[in-house]
């Protein structure tokens, strides 16, 4: 069988024998009979535990929305443009509304991507893309962690967030409260917030995982009024919508992506291949260990994952770049977050905690001597990385590998029932 995996903005091909395949893991099929608008339409028309944001909200009031940044694959003008429509509705005017793009610990929008994000808005109303004049203080949360958001946030009479919900893999899952912390709050808070991730309990596909339920306190200190969460499918439409109480409608639809994504396996692998299904959720290696993490469940100790990525931007960030790059072994990366928790040297160690336990192929355009410092073997073509790895598994196990393929891996989350 002849598969296609996404890589960047183009794709490549692999040819995997039907004998040795397990499963090509997709969503499910996926029949909506609304359009986009419309679910979302619906969403706000019939919110969950609130009234409808055009009943929250008063003329002369101030309001922040809060979206996701180019990393994620919400096309935010499908949900911008009717939320944009309740605020008219309801008498705010455009001077009186504030995008503030959830950049968390990333780089800001180019003008470009702002345009991509805002739409026909980018002109009409104010945004805040790592340029805020500074952070609140709000509290500190039971664990400790400090509640600073943006001043501009912290500031606007009512707060509302846009965004996809997809899994997680210490939160649970995207979505929610998530566009506070870490949207729009500090290194220092997200960092605190992130170290929970060391409790077995975080994990994707856990709604109430540690490093949710800290968020989510951190998030009614500051006041979340209304969010618009949504499900998207394989090619980024939105296949369901949810709106309302920031905690209820981003459960809603955490249940709807089980629904849809949550694929159930009674067989471990000898080799898994994962792609992220391209640009923007591939653009670096930071990005794409979501895909990685959820091919860790379905592959066997010793066996190898073929990652499947662009990387155009390389590591992707400076301490997951250098814990992996100043490290000896994998072992050294997670021995040294137990050691001092450190935001960015949390995805370092989560890789390395893979590479502990199987071998792992990276088909990118990343430098083969950076991929090799990330203890990798670097490919270009996902057939070469294939056809080195089942040579591989016949040697040491005397047969054809047993064979799972992920084409879109950070969306579908393999269920194992041995």
């Amino acid at each position: 069988m002849q598969i296609e995996l996404g890589i960047g903005t183009r794709t490549q091909t692999v040819e995997i024998a039907d004998s040795q395949l397990i499963a090509v893991l997709h969503a499910k099929d996926i029949h909506v009979e609304k359009t986009e608008q419309e679910l979302v339409e619906e969403a706000l028309a019939h919110p969950i535990k609130t009234p409808k944001l055009s009943e929250i909200v008063h003329p002369g009031q101030t309001v922040a929305i809060i979206t996701s940044d180019c990393t994620r694959p919400l096309r935010t003008p499908v949900l911008l443009d009717p939320v944009m429509e309740e605020l008219h509705r309801a008498g705010v005017s455009d001077k009186d509304i504030l995008l503030a793009i959830a950049l968390g610990s990333h780089r800001p929008e180019t003008e470009e991507e702002l345009r991509e994000i805002m739409g026909s808005w980018r002109d009409k109303i104010r945004v805040v893309n790592g340029d805020s004049a500074g952070f609140r203080h709000i509290g500190t949360t039971a664990h400790g962690t400090p509640v600073d958001i943006l001043e501009e946030v912290a500031d606007a009479d009512v707060r509302v967030s846009l965004g996809n919900v997809e899994y997680h893999y210490f939160a649970g899952y995207s979505g929610g409260a998530k566009a506070i912390m870490p949207g729009v709050s500090t290194f220092e808070a997200i960092q605190a917030n992130h170290s929970l991730m060391l409790d077995p309990a975080a994990h994707a596909g856990n709604m109430e995982s540690p490093v949710r339920l800290d968020l989510e306190e951190a998030c009614r200190m500051v006041g979340l009024d209304f969010i618009v969460n949504v499900v998207l499918d394989e090619e980024r439409h939105v296949v369901h919508a949810a709106a309302g109480d920031f905690v209820a409608a981003q459960r809603d639809a955490c249940h709807k992506l089980d629904e849809l994504y949550g694929c159930e396996l009674h067989e471990m692998a000898d080799i898994v291949v994962v792609s992220q299904g391209g640009a923007p959720k591939d653009l670096n290696l930071y990005q794409l260990q979501k895909a990685l993490d959820n091919a860790k469940h379905p592959v066997r100790d010793g066996g190898t994952i073929i990652l499947v990525g662009s990387c155009q931007e390389g590591f992707g960030q400076k301490t997951f770049a250098s814990w992996i790059q100043e490290a000896a072994t994998p072992h050294d990366v997670v021995e040294r977050l137990q050691r001092n928790f450190v935001l960015g040297g949390h995805k370092a160690a989560a890789v390395a905690q893979i590479l502990e336990r199987a071998h792992v192929s990276l088909v990118s355009d990343m430098p083969d001597e950076e991929v090799r410092r990330a203890f990798m073997e670097p490919y270009h073509s996902v057939q070469d990385a294939f056809d080195a790895a089942q040579e591989r598994t016949r040697r040491e196990l005397g047969r054809d590998p047993r064979v799972l393929v992920m084409p879109h891996g950070g969306s579908t989350l393999p269920l194992m029932r041995l």
